[in-house]
């Protein structure tokens, strides 16, 4: 087990290397305290600080401090900050090109690259916290909310989307939020029947896939809380869900609330939370608004960026104005809310071995969770 160090409040403390980062170095794995020598350091234009350069004794490999940053090779990585604000306020991605003064194709490679890192660093900290709660004592009742909502890839009448949300109620922290390709419904004019038939023939018959999205998001839930007394769950009366909340959490004690999806979605409702959530979606991120030029044309990076969304909302931003806490935090998955320039700081492609952005970098995310567990749930 690794030695627990305290956090690090700034990046301008001593850097320290946490291992090896050739994955093909026993010192990646099981690093030794000397493992590696000092090399000197280069100076940078985007910091203030020189980067410390290393040297690993066992493999004699090179590295910096930057080898284990998550902008390491980045063109610009001032930027990223800026990026992640402007796609997460409703901006596009043309409009954000246009802002930040670059190619479009060069934004297109910053910002999947950011969403890439995103999507892994809300997997690793959910992750951590199901490590930290796995074979603990059984926690309180575990409630939670699933819904879809519709977009749309390329186009509206021939290509629609359900993304399938889940969150824990009273914190209102995001599980999974998964874009699955659905059949074309509802009046069905010459003009569009043309338009799918033309789609049909030249990319095959569209297939519905909720399916699939819905039992991934039930699989994520029932990871993150193994131990939970009784699981609640709250949804509309769609037929499916019954089958799939029986599926994920076989062996549990189960409740599932359903509402009419005719009834009023204002407040008192008891979907409340997950209809604000998905309204607050539509809110953030423009590409899946109901009447927006914003549109995605592959859903492949609309799954792309939803996880990205959801890092930046479960760990940096507050509930509410009113509220400091994150989500993360009020779910007791993280010990504090994360700034956006740690979110967006250390790599996270190595799982456990990864550094933690909570310690600076100094600990890893196999650390274990030093804060409240999943069953101190914090109301909202």
């Amino acid at each position: 087990m690794e030695v627990l160090r305290p956090p690090l409040p700034t990046e301008t403390t001593v850097f320290l290397p946490p291992r090896c980062p050739n994955q093909r170095c026993p010192e990646h794995f099981h690093p030794q305290a000397d493992f590696f020598r000092r090399n000197g350091s280069y100076d940078v234009k985007c910091r203030r600080e020189a980067v410390p350069r290393f040297i690993c004794r066992m493999c004699r490999k090179g590295f910096s401090r930057q080898t284990f940053r998550a902008d390491y090779h980045d063109n610009k990585p001032s930027l990223n900050r800026r990026v992640v604000e402007l796609l997460t306020s409703g901006v596009g991605l043309r409009e954000t090109a246009r802002i930040l003064e670059i190619t479009r194709k060069n934004f297109d490679a910053k910002w999947r690259k950011i969403a890439r890192h995103g999507r892994l660093l809300d997997l690793n900290l959910k992750s951590r916290s199901a490590r930290a709660n796995e074979g603990g004592p059984a926690s309180p009742d575990c409630r939670l909310q699933f819904d879809e909502f519709e977009t749309y890839e390329g186009r509206r009448n021939t290509r629609p989307l359900s993304i399938a949300t889940m969150i824990e109620s009273s914190t209102r922290f995001i599980i999974g939020a998964i874009a699955a390709p659905i059949r074309a419904k509802g009046k069905m004019s010459p003009g569009r029947l043309n338009a799918i038939d033309r789609e049909d023939a030249m990319e095959g018959r569209r297939i519905d896939r909720t399916r699939v999205s819905c039992r991934s998001v039930f699989r994520s839930a029932a990871k993150l809380w193994p131990n939970a007394k009784c699981v609640c769950l709250e949804t509309d009366q769609k037929s499916t869900y019954p089958g799939l909340f029986a599926e994920a959490f076989a062996h549990r004690r189960r409740e599932h609330v359903t509402v009419s999806g005719k009834a009023p979605r204002g407040a008192g409702s008891v979907l409340l939370p997950i209809n604000e959530t998905e309204a607050v979606l539509r809110e953030h991120v423009g590409r899946v608004r109901r009447n927006s030029w914003l549109t995605s044309k592959l859903r492949t990076y609309l799954n792309l960026f939803l996880p990205l969304y959801t890092a930046w909302k479960n760990w940096v931003i507050p509930l509410r104005q009113e509220v400091e806490s994150s989500p993360g935090v009020r779910a007791g998955m993280a010990p504090r809310n994360l700034s956006l320039g740690e979110m967006l700081g250390w790599r996270q492609d190595w799982q456990q071995r990864s550094p933690c952005p909570f310690s600076n970098g100094v600990d890893t995310m196999g650390t274990p969770l030093q804060c409240a567990l999943p069953g101190g749930l914090i109301p909202a």
